[in-house]
């Protein structure tokens, strides 16, 4: 059972039009030249690319001063999971030392409720001595904390507030807590206040992490076929 309205779809559209400069896009691939990406994001650092792909079509948001040359790197191409395509992005981009990399990309209309999947988490100023440093970067105003046994930090969810009405989730769970239902718990407690405040929480991870696509999944992110892109430093 989830909670929440059918409004999410026009939430989400707004999302993507303030966060990527334009949405949908109107081909296979279409670069658009946004001035978005010249401006800090939600860390106080800006991206030259940022791509969210639906099922047969992708919109890659660039920096404007790059978008024709990462256009004249796309050339006739109409997907950009190809590992040389990406590199020559990369290169008209002119970033050197990073790559392009893909991630899936959720969203949700409406989480499990709370009779289902009970709040567990405190939320806390980040500014806490209790926060950990991985916490702390978040631009919203609290971070969701559950604590161990013993009063202790021991899984955490923080905000990433991109623009006026889109909030993307991050989870960590420490070991001694991992296998507990507690990630998944939290994530639909911070999805249940995200979407009460009338803004659209996403959920983003690696393709490969079967456990953040489980959380994900039971807390009412579904995998609709999706995908993210952006820049990664190649040491990352």
């Amino acid at each position: 059972m989830v909670t929440g309205d059918d409004s999410g779809d026009e939430r989400l559209g707004a999302h993507l039009r303030a966060w990527l400069g334009a949405w949908p896009p109107e081909e296979a691939v279409d670069v658009v030249a946004a001035t978005v990406r010249d401006r800090p994001a939600w860390d106080g650092r800006s991206a030259p690319l940022v791509g969210v792909g639906m099922p047969g079509r992708v919109l890659l948001s660039v920096t404007p001063d790059r978008a024709r040359a990462v256009r004249r790197a796309l050339g006739t191409h109409d997907l950009v999971d190809d590992p040389t395509v990406r590199r020559a992005i990369v290169d008209a981009l002119g970033v050197a030392g990073y790559v392009m990399g893909r991630g899936v990309f959720r969203w949700a209309t409406a989480v499990a409720p709370a009779s289902d999947l009970a709040d567990i988490g405190d939320w806390v100023d980040p500014g806490d001595p209790r926060v950990p440093t991985w916490l702390k970067p978040f631009n919203y105003p609290q971070v969701l904390i559950a604590w161990d046994g013993d009063g202790a930090y021991g899984a955490g969810v923080g905000i990433k507030r991109h623009d006026a009405i889109g909030r993307e989730l991050a989870v960590v769970t420490s070991e001694r807590l991992r296998g507990n239902g507690v990630a998944r718990r939290l994530v639909a407690q911070a999805a249940r206040r995200v979407l009460d405040e009338g803004s659209v929480p996403t959920y983003l991870h690696d393709p490969d992490n079967i456990a953040s696509a489980r959380v994900a999944d039971a807390a009412g992110f579904p995998d609709r076929g999706w995908s993210v892109y952006g820049l990664f430093p190649v040491d990352g």
